[in-house]
């Protein structure tokens, strides 16, 4: 690791570094989504159940990430600062614990997912097809667990070390392997071709994403034991976890985690209000959210890079800098989330027909379509001002404004509405935003109130 690198996050032009950054990580993300997405549209050539079956598993699987989310939040803000502090050797331990202890954790939720998935099936629908459709899905993709959650800390690592472009070649493999084999192990033959596939299914499109992931975490990972890194990783550190290293992987990141959980939790529950309306509305749903999440990717992709910087400043004792990041990111985000909204505004039908086999959307996917670009929006400033918590490694902020948005706002009064009312699906996607818009405004009020810039890890 040498001076040059660390200097170069906490000197010279803060955009340009964030840009430096999240660009190649908005372009791995991209691909990543652009693989949901054609997974997505993929299954929905299958029949709506099976979309339905991917988009009920998706909302299990994002429970068990939370222990990804509390480690992956811990190491970014442990590995950026102590990077930007030069501390070779504890940055290049960080970096080791963090995958071995993500590979340990990650046993224990694909043993508890894959045990409760059935019947975590049968809470939402009674509908057979449903059901056998997630499992076949599910428990291909449960068995790959501990590769998804190392995977993303191998990114994590070398965009650490200024790195972002080798964790965006790694995204691209993955997605062009997933687009390909997709499928050509789904079909017996590709829709709209004469080529002939291995006719699995929907355990086809499982196998697909799977076999993404793990051939880009092999490459990863033997790029890191090459030296191939700024952080110089000693494979001896891979073999015993550190208890106090551990420790601080759950208690600095578990805020980020009850995070995630809560937000989990409260979308579990709306998913199964959303079930009320039918099959076909939980299909509309699980489109939605793989058209907004391929809408956040900018944002998501600034904040992952201004997280860094902000870490390296703070390390470096330069608080200016780092609250100026904060700023510029947030400013960036909204802009460029800003402008991939307007398609989804102007072309709502066409952009659902594509996830409906080329057929006509209900009317209640339309409804949705017109909640997904405020709430982008609002999503984007809220991204800029939480690269600040994540940088500072003190994500307490971030939950309390998630708890307060979620659980104060959006879960009341999507229940209020759907059981009490018995409203229109509208209202249940209105309740979306609601909690939305109170989270940014907590987030904005805890941002100036809270002593992030003095915050060490």
């Amino acid at each position: 690791m040498s001076n040059t690198k660390i200097n170069d996050l906490t000197t010279g032009s803060i955009n340009s570094h964030i840009f430096r950054l999240a660009f190649p990580t908005m372009v791995g993300s991209l691909l990543q989504t652009v693989y949901d997405i054609v997974d997505m549209i993929w299954i929905g050539f299958i029949n709506p159940s099976a979309i339905a079956a991917a988009t009920l598993f998706s909302s299990f699987f994002w429970f068990v990430t939370v222990l990804n989310e509390i480690v992956g939040t811990s190491s970014i803000s442990m590995l950026s600062q102590s990077y930007g502090a030069d501390e070779k050797e504890r940055t290049a331990k960080i970096a080791a614990q963090t995958i071995t202890f993500k590979f340990v954790l990650a046993i224990g939720g694909a043993l508890l997912l894959g045990f409760s998935l059935k019947g975590l099936f049968k809470f939402f629908t009674d509908d057979p097809e449903v059901i056998k459709y997630g499992m076949e899905y599910g428990m291909i993709r449960v068995l790959f667990l501990p590769i998804f959650f190392s995977s993303y800390s191998i990114n994590t690592i070398f965009r650490t070390g200024g790195d972002a472009k080798t964790p965006m070649i790694l995204l691209i493999i993955s997605a062009i392997i997933n687009m390909i084999a997709d499928p050509l192990m789904m079909f017996d033959v590709i829709p709209g071709t004469n080529i002939k596939g291995l006719g699995w299914g929907i355990k086809g499109a499982a196998i697909a994403t799977v076999l993404s992931i793990a051939i880009a975490f092999i490459i990863g990972f033997i790029l890191l034991l090459r030296g191939k890194a700024a952080i110089k990783i000693k494979v001896r550190d891979f073999f015993y976890l550190d208890r106090g290293i551990s420790q601080k992987l759950i208690t600095i990141g578990l805020p980020a985690g009850l995070n995630q959980l809560l937000r989990n939790l409260s979308n579990f529950i709306f998913l199964r209000l959303v079930a009320i309306y039918g099959t076909s509305a939980i299909a509309v749903a699980g489109i939605a959210s793989r058209i907004y999440s391929f809408g956040m990717i900018p944002s998501w992709g600034l904040m992952m890079g201004s997280g860094i910087i902000i870490g390296h400043n703070l390390g470096a004792e330069k608080r200016d800098r780092a609250r100026q990041s904060v700023k510029l990111s947030t400013i960036d985000c909204f802009i460029f989330v800003g402008l991939l909204a307007i398609p989804i505004l102007l072309f709502p039908s066409q952009i659902l027909s594509l996830f409906m086999g080329g057929g006509a959307p209900p009317s209640a996917g339309l409804s949705l379509m017109t909640i997904i670009v405020p709430a982008m929006l609002v999503g984007a400033l809220m991204s800029g001002m939480g690269s600040a918590f994540t940088g500072a490694g003190k994500n307490q902020p971030l939950l309390i404004s998630s708890l307060l948005g979620q659980w104060a706002i959006m879960v009341p009064f999507a229940l209020i509405v759907t059981l009490v009312l018995k409203a229109p699906i509208i209202w249940l996607w209105l309740a979306i935003l609601l909690g939305d818009v109170c989270e940014l405004l907590i987030t904005t009020i805890l941002y100036k109130k809270s002593n992030w810039l003095s915050h060490r890890v």
